[in-house]
């Protein structure tokens, strides 16, 4: 109170207030009603949460694995059965940076679909929490394995969230636990795992937006795994931590059980009732009670689940994988069937694989392509084995922001008018192409329609931020070109129409003009990056596959795949190693494992000389063009839904590898047309590092 304060005090708050300067924390107390509170504070921290609301388009549809023949289905009239899924809420597997994901979903039309499906139940959530982590990961390659380093967009999510210490990293969680406690209903928890590098801020966080109260349980996960420090003890658990919406959080007592241990029954379980069965009899709460072996036991807050080791059947050989048997106690004790499960850092799926076993709804995300393309692998396994048994699933969509996103990025704003959008890439245009110049090492040259600039004797052609580069576009660059004999031109896009293949690259090199088709990286927006030079334009992958058709019936083969990474520089690497070591790197599409014996001798072994090596999954649509895309905006505050000229690759039949079976089918299943005509078949191959190359065939059927 006021009258607490000396004179001077006050004479000292007054001067203060008059030229306009902070007062001290600790007189705030004394002269507000409204008495602060304890609050964390950090440099750069922000309560505003982010209000972007960008359209998700779904790129691809999941829902009928290995399917041999085409089938109508009514308007998902089987509800939670299986078969082509047309209506009812379809699971989502999003790539993209999530605090744009989860503001989208918080603020955008989704948010609908969410309510409709019941609210957000659970979300768990696993954020990066090892200051030094290296985020490669050994990928296989045959009878070796290759070291695949993280993608920039990937480096860049992480230096931007360490670069500045615990400062960054808790501004990160910070602004996307304040989205994920808006998007949860009332009655829905987060589990927020960490290990002791940020268990003290997360928890600090969690407090702060979901007040100390809601605070349900500090878990501990124990478990063993090798490494023996000898100046502390071993350090053998994470945190996870249970916080609540609200205070009529919900557990289900008898789903939370876990079976007694062998041990525990063995010493505790010595009884027998009056019918002979074995029991233990207890005096509690007053009175004698009787419990029996198959009742189970509800866990303590320190859990003794095991790691997920190297010989595991469920290792997936991503390295921040979690136990299934850690998710399905999380998401056991706090959900039903049918609720809605999230993961905004889904990683290798664990969540998302748990959820679709248990019969729960779930929306996953990640950064990383890898990332989202492991899950996909994983959670098509759990289609297999529940078709396999007779048993429900889902349908899965991959979604993205895709262009949405690059334009964001970019400053062009997704919900404003047709013409007010058209002036702003105007404006837009030509700073993003100066960006993909600089990125390119190339110079502007506008003088000659379509390029926008040139490298030594090389014009550029640059595509649309938010839309694929498409065939009749590439025509024009071709026929400018060799009007004005231009001999070599190199077209750059995010993304590519589907019928653009190396058979145009072929025909404009009949004509005398060498093209060239290669992506542009996300990794071009961070000016960091291209200072460094460590964005690299790709050549885009090809496809040849044969497509068969006998008797209204098609079977599609693969017949030639290849790629243009570049990981390291092979001769580098030799000159750099010491006689007796080897190492494996990726030079100019191929694998090799560079070696240099005892006596400095180098070898080169190219561990890809076959093209199948470098497949990691390929999938067929065998009617592609039949799904087109819909996206859905707000406009003057309603839902409208808009064509976007795409397709949606709808996975019918796919073959791929796994950490314990590396074999590939080449040929797919037969599939049966219900009706003669002409069709589009859609081929989508994605390699060892998880970048997916599509190619469209025409076929027709009598």
């Amino acid at each position: 109170m006021a009258e607490d304060l000396s004179q001077q005090e006050r004479d000292l708050i007054a001067n203060l207030i008059r030229d306009g300067k902070p007062v001290p924390a600790r007189y705030i107390p004394s002269i507000s009603d409204n008495p602060l509170k304890t609050e964390l504070i950090w440099p750069g921290k922000s309560t505003l949460m982010d209000t972007s609301v960008l359209p998700f388009q779904s790129i691809e549809h999941i829902d009928e694995p290995r399917k041999g023949t085409s089938q109508q289905f009514d308007l998902f009239s089987m509800s939670e059965s299986t078969g082509r899924q047309s209506g009812g809420w379809t699971n989502k597997l999003i790539w993209g940076d999530n605090s744009l994901i989860l503001s989208s979903l918080v603020n955008g039309p989704m948010r609908n679909e969410i309510e409709k499906a019941g609210g957000l139940k659970l979300a768990y959530i696993d954020p990066p929490f090892d200051v030094g982590a290296d985020f490669s990961m050994d990928v296989i390659v045959g009878e070796d394995s290759v070291k695949k380093n993280p993608s920039i967009v990937e480096e860049v999510a992480y230096r931007d969230t360490w670069g500045r210490g615990i400062d960054s990293y808790a501004s990160m969680l910070y602004s996307r636990i304040k989205l994920i406690h808006s998007l949860l209903a009332d009655d829905g928890s987060i589990f927020l795992h960490c290990d002791f590098r940020t268990a003290g801020i997360s928890r600090l966080i969690l407090d702060e937006i979901f007040g100390e109260d809601k605070l349900v349980n500090d878990i501990v996960w124990s478990y063993s795994t090798s490494g023996r420090p000898s100046d502390r003890y071993p350090q053998k658990h994470d945190n996870i931590f249970w916080f609540s919406k609200s205070k009529n959080h919900r557990f289900f007592i008898d789903q939370a059980k876990v079976p007694y241990s062998p041990e525990y029954l063995d010493s505790h379980f010595k009884d027998v009732d009056d019918e002979g069965r074995r029991c233990r009899k207890r005096f509690d709460a007053g009175k004698w009670r009787t419990y029996y072996p198959e009742d189970g036991m509800i866990p303590n807050s320190v859990w003794d689940i095991p790691y997920v080791n190297s010989q595991a059947h469920e290792r997936t050989g991503y390295p921040t994988q979690k136990p299934l048997a850690l998710l399905e106690r999380i998401i056991g004790a706090t959900t039903l069937p049918g609720d809605l499960v999230a993961d905004f850092f889904a990683g290798s799926g664990t969540t998302l694989a748990a959820a679709e076993k248990m019969g729960r709804k779930w929306i996953g995300s990640d950064l990383g392509r890898f990332a989202i393309h492991t899950s996909r692998k994983r959670l098509i396994s759990v289609q297999r084995e529940a078709s396999k048994a007779g048993q429900p699933f889902r349908a899965f969509e991959i979604l993205n922001l895709g262009g949405y996103e690059r334009a964001h990025q970019v400053g062009i704003e997704p919900l404003l008018s047709a013409e007010e959008r058209k002036i702003q890439e105007i404006i837009k245009r030509k700073e993003f192409v100066d960006l993909i110049l600089s990125a390119y090492g190339a110079l502007e040259s506008d003088q000659l329609v379509p390029f926008s600039g040139s490298k030594g004797g090389t014009a550029i052609f640059i595509g649309a931020v938010d839309a694929a580069v498409t065939q009749d576009q590439v025509q024009q660059a071709i026929d400018a070109a060799l009007a004005v004999g231009i001999s070599r031109v190199d077209v750059l896009g995010f993304e590519f129409e589907m019928g653009i293949s190396p058979a145009m690259s072929d025909a404009a090199k009949e004509q005398g003009l060498t093209l060239t088709i290669r992506y542009i990286p996300n990794e071009v927006f961070d000016k960091r990056a291209i200072a460094k030079g460590q964005v690299k334009f790709y050549e885009a992958g090809y496809v040849e596959a044969k497509c068969e058709v006998k008797n209204k019936t098609l079977q599609v083969s693969l017949s030639d795949f290849g790629v243009f990474y570049r990981q390291d520089d092979a001769d580098e690497t030799a000159a750099e190693l010491r006689n007796g070591n080897a190492k494996v790197v990726v030079d100019q599409g191929q694998v090799v494992r560079v070696a240099k014996d005892k006596k400095g001798v180098i070898t080169k072994e190219n561990l890809t000389s076959n093209w199948q090596d470098w497949i990691d999954y390929w999938a067929v649509d065998f009617d592609f063009a039949s799904q087109p895309e819909v996206v859905t905006v707000l406009e003057d505050g309603k839902e409208v839904k808009k064509r976007t000229g795409k397709f949606i690759f709808e996975n019918e039949w796919q073959s791929f590898r796994t950490k314990s079976d590396r074999s590939l089918e080449l040929t797919s299943s037969p599939f049966s047309y219900a009706e003669p005509g002409n069709y589009s078949v859609a081929v989508k191959v994605i390699d060892i590092f998880g970048n997916d190359t599509t190619r469209v065939f025409k076929i027709k059927v009598k």
